[in-house]
């Protein structure tokens, strides 16, 4: 997927699995039109991702593994309206881009899909983790040691943007700008877990 995109991935909303392997989404509907048209037109095979109900980026991935797609749904779910709904869980389907198909009726971002798709359940909750030196928000399993855990909850994005800003200064000595916090957590109704590191 990283050969494919190159540096392009960076404008999207993405995170590298637990085996490297690089996920990427749409953060609007003109980023998911965008982004599926390009590979649908170029006859691209990837593994796509969408929540059962509306509101949610399209998440692609190459040759993935099973916890690959773990992972993949989690992310997918907790970047879609089922967590600003407060949702703890959310059905995800999975599909290729050979299944999917886009007529001139269809609104920006939307694309119709033809045969088996397969479902999975994900537990909508993030981990913070630095990834080609970018702050991500990405499936608690990817972080080996994770020092915070975001769910859904009641902080508005700005105000959990700040908080965070202090737990990172507090255990990294190290100040985070607002903005690069901000485009890597969910939207909002956020609820914050501090986990404490050993020898801190």
């Amino acid at each position: 997927m990283e050969q494919v995109l190159g540096r392009e991935y960076l404008k999207y909303r993405w995170f590298f699995t637990s085996s490297e392997k690089l996920v990427v989404g749409g953060k609007s509907a003109e980023q998911n039109e965008d982004i599926m048209k390009k590979r649908v037109d170029n006859k691209e095979n990837f593994v796509v991702m969408h929540t059962s109900n509306p509101g949610s980026p399209f998440t692609l991935i190459k040759n993935p593994n099973k916890r690959d797609l773990d992972e993949m749904a989690i992310f997918t779910a907790c970047f879609s309206q089922q967590w600003k709904r407060n949702n703890t869980e959310a059905d995800v389907d999975v599909f290729t881009t050979e299944q999917i198909n886009k007529s001139e009726k269809m609104k920006t971002g939307t694309f119709g899909v033809t045969g088996k798709i397969q479902r999975r359940k994900a537990k909508l909750e993030l981990a913070l983790e630095f990834q080609k030196g970018k702050l991500r928000a990405v499936p608690r399993s990817v972080v080996k040691k994770p020092f915070v855990i975001l769910t859904p909850g009641k902080l508005e994005k700005e105000e959990a943007s700040q908080l965070l800003i202090k737990i990172i200064k507090d255990k990294f000595h190290y100040i985070m700008a607002k903005e690069e916090i901000m485009a890597a957590i969910p939207a909002k109704d956020i609820e914050i877990k501090e986990i404490k590191l050993k020898g801190k």
